[in-house]
């Protein structure tokens, strides 16, 4: 945990950024991350992750652990390298200066961004000899029992840049937040010096009421600061008080919320009557505060109730419940379109139903026809089903008709429908009777047939068969997959299969061929040394 040395930042390529990142993943779920996971995570095109993991542990942005389960771990550098190429790439962050201050979990340095504007940097250092006991003064860990420092730090500093972009939004004399990455946070540099390093005051009395007001006022929106004392606290050449570090703040329903009130109030006491030799009666109390707004709760500070949820819900409820009744109206809108639309619908399906209705009663009156018709002749049945069935093909006529279909093929079908109709509805249709039954005689000449027509039933049966075996031909053709899909389908599952290997090799490879390449340096001397002669 050293001091920040970017000298090597400049040097370090794409890949040892693609390196340290894995690294980084893979201490998600792992406190030593194995090499082989490392460079399974980077996944580098040209592979070498060992060579660079070896580079960057000699410049200490990552380090080796011996043990029962050896690996690498990410350092305090190499997260430092990793948040300011983020913070470069994003132009906030270009040149880094000296260091200004140091605390017992972070470090401030000065930097500048394109413009020459300068910022401060501070970098969370959480695990320090000087500050340990994080599960007694933070609640970072929630329900979780370990986690690593580098975790720890990034949420420190997400917790803080959140409370100093609340309170500055709100109009509270605190640094102008710019931005922040993983443990850094990025804000605006005061022309400002510590109160602790402030031997005279001009006016301390008027002082001393800003730090007391300022105190009810941060309770009167919900928050105490926890550490409200004279290293927390900035003041330039007007007297002007700015407040910093907040990673510790709590809300004013916690259970020791009136402890840490008194405190911060006992803490400016003791350090006015200690230093300036100025003790003033007046001083606030937890009871007089008077809850104007709820901050703890939008930045989801320590201490802090599902009551006060509660309650904020119920404000905003009104609100809810307005733009509730204007999504309902425009539902209401949307659905009478839709409705509208469905009735038009329903109109078009009236008018098409009306043809089909049409078709059927004309079906209807057809058979009528055709069982009066039976009832007319009910001793010649073949001659009924007949009837029936040119009844029917009338209305498949009649239907077949409706359609506007043109062609010459369909107006000469039309003409012959015609004179088969007249011919089958001519007036000798009732002189059935009289007819002979022929069918008895086509029974006793049926073995009789020449070979002429036999060779002609044949040919027609021959020519149906080869259609039916051609249908089922082209129907299973259908089904058979083309030969460019199977094509692509082996493609891919070769380039899977050669991606895979290449990954093995890249993971798992590397120290055999490091090895290889000795065992033939070593053969080659040998045959070297065997050749020469003196």
């Amino acid at each position: 945990m050293g001091k920040l040395n970017v000298s090597m930042l400049r040097y370090l390529s794409k890949e040892d950024f693609r390196v340290l990142t894995a690294l980084e993943m893979g201490m998600k779920n792992h406190e030593v991350v194995p090499g082989n996971l490392v460079a399974s995570i980077a996944n580098l095109k040209h592979g070498g992750c060992y060579k660079l993991l070896k580079e960057l542990v000699r410049n200490k942005l990552c380090a080796w652990e011996h043990g029962r389960y050896p690996g690498y771990r990410l350092t305090y550098p190499g997260y430092d390298y990793l948040a300011l190429k983020a913070l470069a790439a994003r132009d906030v962050v270009t040149s880094v200066g000296n260091q200004i201050g140091v605390g017992k979990e972070s470090d401030i340095y000065i930097v500048a961004n394109d413009d020459g504007e300068q910022l401060a940097l501070k970098l969370h250092r959480l695990g320090r000899t000087s500050f340990r006991k994080l599960k007694e003064k933070r609640d970072y860990l929630g329900k979780r029992h370990s986690a690593s420092w580098l975790y720890l730090s990034r949420l420190s500093a997400m917790k803080e840049f959140a409370f100093m972009k609340a309170l500055y939004d709100h109009g509270f004399p605190v640094p102008k937040p710019v931005d922040f990455n993983r443990h850094c946070v990025v804000m605006e540099l005061l022309n400002a010096y510590p109160l602790n390093q402030v031997r005279e005051l001009s006016n301390p009395g008027a002082v001393y009421d800003d730090l007391m007001n300022l105190i009810v006022k941060l309770a009167n929106h919900g928050l105490i600061h926890s550490d409200f004392n004279e290293f927390n606290l900035m003041i330039d050449e007007n007297d002007q008080i700015t407040l910093i570090d907040f990673p510790q703040m709590v809300s004013t329903s916690h259970t020791n919320a009136e402890w840490y009130f008194d405190r911060d109030v006992q803490c400016v006491k003791d350090f006015f009557q200690r230093r300036f030799n100025y003790e003033s009666e007046l001083y606030p109390k937890f009871s007089d505060i008077c809850g104007e707004m709820t901050l703890d709760i939008e930045v989801a500070a320590s201490g802090f109730t599902k009551e006060m949820q509660e309650s904020l819900e119920k404000a905003s409820g009104e609100k809810d419940e307005e733009a509730a009744a204007e999504e309902e109206e425009e539902d209401d809108e949307e659905e009478e379109e839709v409705d509208d639309k469905e009735e038009e619908e329903e109109d078009k399906g009236e008018t098409e139903k009306i043809d089909d209705d049409q078709l059927t009663d004309i079906l209807q009156q057809s058979r009528l026809s055709s069982d009066l018709d039976d009832a007319k002749v009910p001793h010649d049945e073949t001659n009924a089903s007949d009837e029936g069935q040119r009844a029917e093909d009338r209305t498949e006529k009649f239907v077949d008709k409706s359609d506007d279909i043109t062609g010459e093929s369909s107006q000469t079908e039309a003409t012959e429908i015609r004179t088969e109709e007249n011919d089958e509805l001519s007036p000798h249709s009732d002189n059935d009777d009289d007819l002979e039954d022929i069918s008895a005689s086509n029974r006793q000449y049926r073995p009789h047939r020449t070979e002429e027509s036999l060779s002609h039933v044949n040919f027609h049966a021959r020519t149906r068969n080869s259609d039916s075996m051609c249908s089922t031909a082209t129907s299973s053709r259908s089904t058979i997959m083309d030969e460019s899909m199977v094509r692509s389908k082996v493609k891919k599952s070769l380039l899977k299969k050669q991606k895979a290997a290449h990954r093995r090799k890249l993971t798992k490879g590397e120290a055999g061929a490091t090895t290889e390449k000795r065992r033939d340096n070593s053969d080659n001397i040998k045959q070297s040394l065997s050749a020469v002669w003196y």
